[in-house]
């Protein structure tokens, strides 16, 4: 069973900031190679999605408000941890992401920067890809959005 949660980052105790900063270096430092200075200024603003399974975090997303990475309100950091992919477990963070963000914003549209690799995944949950492929250290992606009414 999951228990899902969402908080502002100023909620999150200590044990759950190293949970979130550890699977979040798990995934995209460690097995996707790629170094990076994870924390940067935009967790302070965010709320975070977080899916827990016997107190192992297993899947987050970070909600962004309007105006703290695009003109839109944003999901970020988007990981599953490796031991739970191929449940459906990424499609669920999603909805449940797409779900908090009108809670919180209504139904103002939704921009993510989605890797490349991914582009089918979050089309299937009703993201266009606009603009070009872009690299974002070292990894190509592309910037997608969507309405959240």
């Amino acid at each position: 069973m999951v228990r899902w949660e969402c908080k502002q980052f100023n909620d999150l105790g200590p044990h759950e900031l190293y949970a979130v900063l550890r699977l979040r270096g798990e995934v995209f430092v460690v097995e996707q190679n790629c170094p990076y200075l994870d924390p940067d200024n935009k967790d302070q603003h965010a709320w975070h999605l977080m899916a827990w399974r016997n107190d192992q975090l297993v899947a987050y997303t970070r909600l962004l408000p309007p105006g703290a990475s695009y003109s839109e309100a944003s999901i970020g950091r988007v990981v599953t941890s490796p031991s739970e992919r191929g449940t459906g477990l990424g499609k669920e963070l999603m909805r449940r992401s797409l779900m908090e963000l009108k809670k919180l914003f209504h139904d103002t549209p939704v921009r993510i920067g989605a890797q490349l690799y991914l582009k089918k995944f979050y089309t299937e949950l009703g993201f266009t890809a606009v603009g070009e492929v872009y690299l974002e250290d070292g990894i190509p992606h592309v910037e997608m959005t969507r309405s959240n009414s």
